[in-house]
């Protein structure tokens, strides 16, 4: 019999803290958090003879020691949050003989390995679908089962970030960069859930994040894409560039990324259909009434579960 995680029987807004916390459990769903740069994942170490590998082993970590996770005393607020926000999404929603949808960025790596120690402990039949190229080498690094939406184009859950999220569950995403391969997967999920961290809460959108609304373009069409936009809503538009390359960014899909940077709360339905049918995008980062419910990890060691608001 599958055994219910720590999270699988708590409803309403906060959630108790994860095992291995203060006021947590002493046992059960401990794991590690390993270290991030960019889109380069560590696998998971493992722990010396003796000890056994999550939150309060005190031994050091095997193989290359650049592996080794911080302590949590040394982890920052925020990537502890990623960490809670992602260890409840997947143990409330991930169940055995799904089809899953692995977004991209910082916080789902917390979430994939969560998923990767169910897999280990109830011997779960899972399938994944990645959003990015840096998605799909964290399924591969981790043991998971990789797909596509060829041979599996009906999604029973995906699991994403998000730059911010509004009073509505509105996000704004694509600061990576992967935003319209997200919003595919998303799309055809039967359910899209959103873990982040306590800073990507806001009532409106552009009240925490200020980087802008990534749009997708085809290359050939970005100055007159930038025009239409800005003359139609106002605002600036800048052309993201690289930092470790000469010139533009380039997505997975071989486009260039806009940031709009809006100046006023915008009615965000309209102004994305809108942006979407200007000749040469691709897609924006505004997913609109796509998320069923997001998960917020806080500064408390709590989490906070919003849902989509019923009319």
């Amino acid at each position: 019999m599958q055994r219910p995680g720590p999270f699988s029987t708590l409803y309403g807004r906060v959630l108790a803290p994860l095992p291995g916390r203060a006021g947590g459990a002493a046992s059960g769903g401990g794991g590690n958090s390993w270290g991030v740069l960019g889109s380069h994942v560590q696998p998971p170490g493992r722990a010396q003879s003796g000890t056994r590998a999550g939150v309060g082993s005190t031994g050091t970590h095997g193989g290359d020691a650049n592996s080794a996770c911080p302590a949590p005393s040394t982890m920052s607020k925020a990537e502890e949050a990623k960490k809670l926000a992602g260890r409840a999404a997947v143990e409330n929603h991930v169940r055995n003989n799904q089809v899953l949808g692995i977004g991209s960025g910082s916080t789902i790596v917390h979430a994939v390995q969560r998923i990767a120690e169910r897999v280990k402990q109830e011997n779960l039949n899972l399938v994944c679908i990645p959003t990015s190229f840096q998605a799909r080498q964290l399924i591969l690094q981790y043991g998971l089962t990789l797909s596509d939406l060829d041979r599996h184009p009906e999604i029973d859950l995906a699991i994403d970030g998000a730059d911010e999220v509004d009073a509505d569950l509105n996000l704004i995403k694509g600061g990576g960069g992967c935003l319209t391969q997200e919003k595919i997967v998303a799309g055809y999920a039967s359910r899209f859930i959103v873990i982040a961290d306590f800073r990507k809460d806001s009532k409106n959108l552009g009240d925490q994040w200020h980087k802008g609304i990534p749009i997708e373009v085809i290359p050939m069409a970005y100055v007159p894409v930038s025009r239409a936009v800005t003359q139609k809503f106002g605002g600036v538009i800048e052309l993201r560039m690289a930092i470790n390359k000469a010139g533009p960014v380039v997505t997975d899909n071989g486009n260039f990324i806009l940031d709009w940077k809006f100046d006023r709360v915008h009615k965000w339905s309209e102004v994305n259909t809108a942006i979407k049918m200007i000749p040469g995008v691709v897609d924006t980062g505004l997913f609109i009434n796509m998320a069923e419910r997001v998960y917020f990890g806080m500064q408390d060691g709590s989490v906070n579960m919003r849902e989509k608001p019923f009319c």
